[in-house]
């Protein structure tokens, strides 16, 4: 129990003693620099219930306290501000409980737990992962790990789009201009090399498309008439159709996309626990909506279209089945829904789709809930904005991506050019530091990303996030390894706990603050589905670490029992850290 849960307890027990009143809430906030106090009880919204003056409120309550409460050793009171000086025994008997748990913070799964399924990813197999799948990847995987560390157990999982027009105009670009060639053969990802014949049926549609226009086509009828665009439509019923050539040339090329996808994941350090494929699941929902049909839910227009109305809801009416009976995008995510309920029993989802996707979302979640899912109510949409570089918007078509394996590479190179030009890693063998460039330079990726809020467009800039000053990655990392350095140096057993009374430095006593607000920010973490919480604490706490380091000394202090505590300090505070960018999916070094 944290001292803010003692106190208000005893708050509320003080004022039913003393006024007789039974306070539906206490208010605390942190002390401020000039005022004496570890935390503070804001007096003045108790007065909508206590009918007295702010400062003799807080002279009660104070008065109590220190009577009462042993974890209070003295109070002041300022205006409706009750200020409380807690007792170093509290802080050493918290920090004697905690220093040797390295799952502090963490909450373990019990039966009556939420089982959530997070989605993330999702990508299309025709062309690579870009910097836009990398937050995606990042905030996904986090948010997992986030939600797995407050108590919940999680399922991971990507949806992949296999089908579609847009797969068909890789298949046909490779079938016309590829001449056999293969990831083998080329030397070149899988996934790269797919992308590659996207690209080229771009250019070569275009290329149509002009020609057509110089025949005297209108843009918009050479745009529906090239042929290379037909042939693609054409191929796209051959493979709905079941025909043999199509689909083994599909699954051939799908398959060379898994695997370069495979390696992104695998130096991203993301996974998953299951992968669905759009082309097992594009036909789900269509008997849920028949089904929705008999209940009145959706109804039917005369050309034989089903459709919702949600104009009392603010939204408005939206088609779920084509005239033809053939589903659109939300029939499926409809039917995908129930489906991972049925195979996980499930009973929440978080779907990490980029904010263009607002309103989809908004109307699965209501549909879902008008067909009377009760779990619906739990279904949350991690809406993120867009990264940008410098240079400007990306597009997959035209080739312009900023692609997730070479930006990666260059975080390496980046993290390689900064550290030799600052001295950082001298006397390490090169292994070392090819490991540690690697380390570093992911490191900075993703704490660069996940420090923002999700909804929050990014400009990404790799010189910045690689800074070993202010708020990155490798300022943080850099102070985990100094820390690992201190522990190697103690010549001596500092394991056993500190019995004595203990007179706590200022500083030591602002740092076991910051780490009893582990646990809540977790929590708070995963309510707001933000990996951002997490990494913004864990840069309060290594500056207040920092601050703690350079105003005491740790293995020259002058008593033993001072040694002996801030050598431990110090390795909790590193536990800290290496638990708290675990959930951020980034590593820490031992030596820097």
């Amino acid at each position: 129990m944290n001292i803010q849960e003692v106190l208000t307890a005893r708050v509320k027990e003080a004022v039913k003693t003393i006024y007789e009143v039974d306070l539906e809430t206490v208010e605390f906030q942190p002390t401020r620099k000039d005022f004496e106090g570890d935390v503070t009880v804001v007096c003045f919204p108790m007065l909508r219930q206590v009918k007295t003056n702010p400062v003799k409120l807080g002279e009660d309550i104070g008065n109590y306290l220190q009577e009462q409460v042993p974890e209070v050793a003295r109070f002041n009171v300022v205006k409706g501000f009750l200020n409380i000086v807690i007792s170093d025994v509290f802080y050493l008997n918290f920090f004697n409980e905690i220093k040797n748990n390295p799952e502090f913070g963490f909450v373990k799964p019990t039966e009556d737990s939420r089982k959530i399924m997070v989605e993330y990813s999702s990508p299309n197999t025709n062309k690579p992962l870009h910097l836009g799948h990398i937050r995606n990847n990042l905030l996904g995987f986090s948010v997992a790990e986030v939600l797995k560390a407050a108590g919940n157990t999680v399922y991971k999982t990507q949806i992949i789009n296999d089908r579609g027009i847009h797969i068909c105009k890789s298949m046909l670009a490779w079938q016309r201009f590829g001449n056999g060639e293969t990831p083998e053969s080329t030397g070149l990802k899988g996934d790269k090399l797919v992308g590659n014949y996207y690209v080229k049926f771009d250019q070569e549609y275009k290329a149509e498309i002009r020609q057509l226009i110089t025949e005297g086509k209108t843009e918009k009828e050479a745009k529906a008439e090239a042929p290379i665009l037909l042939e693609a439509k054409e191929m796209l019923r051959k493979w709905e159709a079941g025909d043999t050539a199509v689909v083994e040339l599909w699954k051939t090329m799908n398959q060379w996309v898994y695997d370069g996808f495979k390696e992104t994941y695998s130096a991203l350090g993301v996974d998953f626990d299951k992968n669905y494929y759009e082309s097992n699941t594009y036909l789900l929902g269509k008997n849920i909506v028949n089904k929705g049909l008999e209940d009145g839910i959706f109804y039917r227009k005369e050309d034989g279209s089903v459709w919702i109305d949600l104009s009392e809801e603010g939204l408005d009416e939206k088609i779920v089945l084509r005239s033809d009976g053939t589903a659109v995008y939300m029939t499926q995510d409809i039917g995908t829904a129930i489906q991972r309920v049925e195979d996980f029993a499930i009973n929440g989802m978080v779907y990490t789709v980029g904010n263009e996707q607002d309103y989809h979302f908004k109307v699965l979640f209501l549909i879902l809930k008008k067909l009377g899912f009760a779990w619906a109510e739990y279904l949350y949409h991690l809406s993120y904005g867009m990264v940008d570089l410098p240079s400007g918007k990306m597009k997959s078509r035209e080739g312009t991506v900023v692609d997730a394996d070479d930006l990666i590479e260059e975080m390496k190179k980046t993290a390689k050019s900064i550290s030799e030009e600052l001295g950082k890693l001298d006397g390490l063998s090169d292994e070392a530091k090819d490991e540690l460039y690697k380390m570093i330079g992911l490191g900075a990726l993703k704490y660069y990303i996940l420090k923002v809020d999700p909804k929050k467009r990014i400009l990404f800039n790799p010189e910045e996030s690689v800074d070993f000053q202010g708020n990155t990655g490798p300022f943080i990392q850099y102070t985990h390894a100094r820390i690992q350095s201190i522990l190697r140096k103690a010549d001596f057993d500092y394991d056993a706990p500190v019995v004595a009374e203990y007179q706590f430095h200022e500083k030591e006593k602002e740092l076991i603050k910051q780490i009893q607000l582990y646990p809540e920010t977790i929590q708070v973490a995963a309510e707001n589905h933000s990996p951002a919480v997490i990494a913004n604490y864990t840069y309060d706490l290594v500056k207040e670490f920092n601050s703690f380091y350079q105003n005491v000394s740790i293995l020259g202090a002058e008593k033993e029992t001072e040694k002996l505590l801030r050598t431990q300090l110090s390795q909790v505070v590193a536990t800290i850290i290496k638990s708290s960018f675990n959930l951020l999916g980034i590593q820490v070094p031992e030596r820097m």
